[in-house]
């Protein structure tokens, strides 16, 4: 067992509060009072999951947990443990309200989306839903029916979005796993906001179980918690091929369960400070210098390179806005009120996409995964800040200047994760240190293609030669 056995047990490894309950070392019900518990103490503050469960109900669901156990029933990997879904995922017995006044009184879902009955499957216990801004839009977490997610490192600070309540939970200690969703950013800049890990993996990994096209890997789902280990846990659970989702490829899922050990002194990075040029905190950047320092002290080979980022900034917009167009000029058109001013524009200009131009960012795209593929036949991965500034104030609804850039758009202070959604690599953020006020700052390391296991045990090894992931937020 890796968690001290005096620390409390809500911040105990998901893998180890898994493996005490299938032992009867502890009981779900003792797991989920924890965790209740603590939600109770902190959630008032951080405001990060939501919709939650009446705790009577919660326990009878961990009782449930500990009848299988008994009657010695085959366990998923997640058995017992509580969890919550971002609220932009069908979950049956809950409201989905996408962050969005328009939604607002959506009435409770009669079925659970693909992502939620793979983990009841597994035997995770859903308690809740996690916040998020409206219909994942941008990288701060805020809507009119749930208010903002704050980081627990600072509460006057954001905690990062779209997956903001699902990284503020793990972070605070009120869930051991959490999904997340991301198409610029949206798994990254909450994992690294609040000293987490996220996973944008391979598109196809996990099954998105979006509406209309299921051919796009721009939008996936993925895996957080507060290890890669624990990360690779739950992918081993909600990963696999699925007949409906044609773009599924992993075959076998239980390999993310186990991951190799890595020796750093074997590995060759290739290190990138501003991906291609763009702005960058001059805090982030002593942070993410002060990494490398450490990780090459460790063993590991360190040269500055990375792909070719031309473009990449135009053919991300192209794509995202089209999507935007797709999943929501329907309920648009129907009734525009309610909707965040920023989210109608998206849609509008996704529906002005021509041809052409949809055409030139599809074969950009293409251009920019072979260049990244290139550069990772001869490097291990590819290492590069997660975001360009520590957590910003809670006033913000988006970042509107970096190192004295100013910006018109709320996603373009996201370009350090857009830049990668459009090679469709996979890309996990790992905690890589904290400014001097405190405030964490993260690593965004790219795998290779279909290497998400390999980039997983990566992040095991590149945690323990920096230790981050053991500081707790003093709340």
């Amino acid at each position: 067992m890796s968690t001290s056995a005096d620390e409390r047990l809500h911040w105990w490894s998901a893998r180890d509060l898994a493996a005490a309950i299938a032992r009867r070392d502890l009981s779900a019900r003792e797991v989920m009072q924890a965790h209740l518990d603590r939600i109770e103490e902190v959630n008032g503050r951080i405001n990060a999951v939501v919709s939650q469960l009446p705790a009577s109900s919660a326990l009878a669901l961990a009782d449930e947990a500990d009848e299988a156990v008994a009657r010695g029933d085959d366990l998923g990997p997640l058995h017992g443990l509580p969890t919550a879904v971002k609220d932009l995922m069908e979950v049956r017995g809950f409201p989905t309200t996408h962050g969005s006044a328009a939604h607002r009184f959506a009435e409770p879902a009669t079925a659970d989306c693909v992502l939620a009955a793979r983990l009841r499957r597994s035997g995770a216990v859903i308690i809740g839903k996690t916040n998020t801004p409206e219909h994942g839009l941008g990288t701060l977490t805020f809507n009119p029916v749930f208010g903002t997610t704050v980081t627990p490192w600072d509460e006057r600070r954001h905690a990062g979005g779209s997956s903001g309540g699902a990284a503020a939970a793990l972070a605070a200690g009120m869930l051991p796993i959490a999904d997340g969703s991301d198409s610029g950013g949206s798994l990254r800049y909450p994992a690294a906001f609040c000293n987490v890990v996220g996973l944008r993996p391979t598109p196809g990994t996990v099954p998105t179980g979006r509406r209309g096209d299921g051919w796009s890997p721009h939008g996936v789902l993925g895996p957080m918690a507060r290890s890669s280990s624990d990360a690779g846990l739950l992918l081993s659970a909600i990963s696999g091929i699925d007949s409906g989702w044609p773009q599924c490829w992993v075959e076998d899922p239980v390999g993310f369960a186990g991951l190799d050990e890595v020796d750093l002194r074997g590995v060759r990075l290739a290190w990138s400070s501003d991906a291609g040029g763009l702005e960058v905190d001059p805090e982030v950047r002593a942070v993410h210098a002060a990494a490398r320092t450490a990780l090459a002290a460790a063993g590991a080979t360190i040269v500055d390179a990375e792909p070719d980022f031309s473009r990449a900034d135009a053919a991300w917009e192209a794509i995202e806005m089209f999507e935007f167009y797709l999943g929501g000029h329907a309920a648009v058109d129907l009734d525009p009120t309610g909707y965040r001013e920023d989210y109608l524009r998206n849609v509008e200009q996704g529906r002005r996409t021509t041809a052409a131009e949809l055409a030139e960012a599809l074969s950009l795209r293409t251009e920019l995964f072979r260049r990244t593929a290139g550069l990772l036949e001869e490097h291990d991965a590819l290492v590069l800040p997660a975001a360009p500034v520590p957590p910003p104030a809670k006033a913000l609804e988006w970042v509107p200047e970096v190192a004295g850039v100013s910006y018109d758009r709320y996603f373009r202070w996201q370009r350090m994760a857009n830049r990668i959604t459009v090679t469709e690599h996979p890309a996990l953020v790992t905690p890589g240190g904290f400014t001097a006020a405190g405030l964490p700052v993260g690593l965004q390391v790219v795998g290779r293609y279909r290497g998400d296991r390999a980039l997983l045990g990566l992040g095991t090894a590149i945690e323990a030669a920096l230790g981050h992931t053991k500081r707790r937020p003093q709340l």
